[in-house]
């Protein structure tokens, strides 16, 4: 009975932008303990697994998480008690049944992922292995390729950029130290260059600078000075990334670039984004057609999916019968994965498995309501997927990610292989 649960205890903690969130600690037989804590999104996509809020104002503005809490320390703990830990599908299927829904929204999906990661991370001190390695899917460890977002818009920032994210992507680094390094050098050039015409140095959600630009390209352009006075060659040792999460200005089926003062129809917004690709080194964008332009997905992958990867998040929200649409659609070829979207470390674990069956580029993905949780880092080496979605080089909730990375990367030493370009997805 060591192995078994012996108690589950859940409270209410703050995320990265002050609100509340869940917080599980889970205690073994053996007195072991381990928690875990639930980020949050802001850009959400309609099919996410739901979280559930109190929606009282009289507390945090109606976002309260005292219900989901609850749930944990009754129905949930009552349901586990005694299961062993040792099986995280089962303990997942427990969760998944308990609950009865669609899409998780009777016990809600922050209280249920808060006790699959808390169980994961049991399991792990329970065999008295890393969490990369208990989790682990491939017999290779993949240090990831970090994409950092150095550049904030959209609903990440209050300013005048339409794109949410603009990130650097060190694929020609050595190893992923290095290529934090490079990141980090990056970034702090980027400061100077805003300085220098006098912008905001401000930052946004995920840690990434939100100056006021006059464009989109703007922001490209002036990212792209900065790799190249902090030394290194765009398209070459660094390249960029672009999330432009375009279910958030997608409105009356017309794409509105507020920045620009451009309303786009579909096809005219394949264009914007086939351009932006000729013109700069992009290797990757994110979320580029509304999460319903089911039409405009295959068109867009069918334009830029050869050279460039297309990655699907609102689209397919970590979920594996969303993937498979969009698989058999050739929608995209690459895929965003979030914990919380799909609500379960088997799940996500599933999703990712099918993506990499069929050939896609799989990114594992923080949320801008981020804690100090580290899991994903674990997570990226465990799967295999050679590509992190982490924020900037600033925010504690950020670096705390990339430096688990750092530790993971010591931990391993000559088995530590970085991830290369063949990591992304690419069309056939």
């Amino acid at each position: 009975m060591k192995s078994h649960i012996k108690n589950i205890f859940s409270r209410e903690i703050l995320d990265s932008r002050g609100n509340p969130t869940v917080e599980v600690d889970l205690v073994l037989e053996n007195d072991i303990i381990a928690r875990a804590a639930v980020p949050s999104g802001a850009s959400t996509g309609d099919f996410e697994a739901m979280e559930i809020r109190d929606n009282d104002k009289n507390r945090y503005m109606g976002k309260g998480v005292l219900t989901a809490v609850n749930n944990v320390n009754s129905e949930i703990r009552d349901a586990l008690i005694g299961v062993d830990i040792n099986n995280q599908e089962n303990i997942d299927r427990i969760l998944v049944e308990l609950d009865g829904t669609e899409n998780k929204s009777r016990l809600g999906a922050n209280a249920i992922l808060g006790v699959s990661m808390a169980a994961s991370r049991a399991g792990a001190k329970a065999n008295n292995i890393p969490l990369y390695d208990y989790l682990s899917i491939d017999s290779d460890y993949v240090m990831p390729i970090p994409m950092m977002n150095i550049l904030n818009g959209g609903s990440h920032a209050e300013n005048t950029v339409d794109i949410q994210e603009f990130m650097i992507v060190p694929i020609g680094a050595i190893s992923f130290s290095n290529a934090l390094r490079v990141g980090t050098e990056i970034f702090h050039q980027l400061k100077s260059e805003l300085l220098q015409k006098s912008l905001s140095t401000a930052v946004g959600d995920e840690g990434g600078f939100a100056p006021n630009l006059s464009s989109n390209e703007q922001a490209i352009e002036i990212i792209l000075t900065a790799i190249i006075n902090a030394g290194y060659s765009p398209g070459k040792e660094v390249f960029i990334a672009l999330d432009v999460a375009a279910s958030e200005f997608f409105k009356n089926d017309l794409y509105n670039l507020e920045s620009e003062k451009k309303t786009y129809s579909s096809e005219e917004m394949i264009n914007y984004l086939s351009n932006l690709s000729k013109k700069y080194p992009i290797i990757s964008i994110e979320d580029g057609l509304d999460q319903s332009d089911w039409d405009g997905w295959k068109k867009l992958n069918l334009e830029i999916g050869s050279n460039i990867q297309v990655v699907g998040d609102d689209l397919t929200v970590t979920n594996i019968k969303h993937l498979n649409r969009a698989i058999d659609e050739k929608s995209i070829n690459s895929i965003l994965i979030k914990l919380n979207q799909i609500g379960t470390i088997s799940e996500t674990i599933q999703t990712v498995k099918l993506a990499k069956k069929v050939g896609f580029g799989a990114i594992i993905s923080h949320r801008s309501g981020e804690t100090e949780d580290t899991i994903i880092s674990d997570l990226s080496v465990a799967m295999g997927m050679g590509q992190i979605k982490t924020g900037s080089l600033s925010r504690s909730d950020r670096v705390a990610k990339y430096n688990q990375l750092i530790r993971i990367e010591e931990q391993l030493g000559d088995k530590a292989k970085y991830a290369t370009i063949d990591f992304l997805g690419k069309s056939l």
